[in-house]
């Protein structure tokens, strides 16, 4: 059976309605953006916040490397799990750290004595094949010995599965601060 002519044109004016109306369309457009809107948000923060971390694991750093600078840890008698602690205190606001050699916070602390120089394979990258080679030191200084202090701490990412992959470490970013000083006499 063959339609009316009147129901036709009606059919024809509702379509013509619909395309003139223009009202849901932003939302409909926003649906499409909204997404990649999203990830590319996270993603910026997710990277600033990693970069305000390793700041504060290098100031932390430098700030405990001082007591060795300044002959203060020696004269106290600072132990490793002394040094990781007061470390710790420093930089307790984003990481979880603790005096344990589990913890996530890896520090090593290599002395050399003068004239000595400082082997390469102690300032490399301590990063192999994706996993982290880096293991916990701490060895006493006297005054004249050259200090260096590193610390690694692997920060978890979460917006690396979305396509942004900034990560080192399977799906975690390796930071790490370095101090090299001479201990004052």
């Amino acid at each position: 059976m063959r339609p009316s002519a009147t129901s036709l044109t009606a059919l024809n004016k509702a379509l013509r309605r619909f395309r003139r109306n223009r009202r849901g369309s932003a939302a409909v457009e926003f649906a499409f953006i909204a997404p990649l809107f999203f990830v590319l948000l996270f993603a910026i923060i997710e990277t600033a916040l990693m970069f305000f971390a390793s700041q504060v694991l290098e100031t932390g750093t430098h700030d405990s490397a001082r007591l060795m600078l300044t002959h203060q840890a020696q004269d106290a008698g600072m132990t490793r799990p002394q040094f990781s602690t007061d470390l710790c205190n420093r930089v307790k606001v984003l990481f979880s750290c603790d005096d344990s050699l589990t913890s996530p916070l890896i520090i090593s602390v290599k002395s050399y004595k003068p004239g000595v120089a400082i082997p390469a394979a102690d300032l490399t990258d301590p990063i192999a094949g994706g996993v982290m080679t880096a293991t916990p030191t701490y060895q006493t200084s006297s005054p004249g010995d050259t200090v260096v202090v590193r610390t690694f701490y692997q920060w978890p990412l979460i917006v690396t599965g979305l396509g942004y992959n900034i990560a080192n470490l399977g799906s975690k970013r390796l930071l790490s601060a370095t101090a090299a000083f001479r201990v004052e006499p």
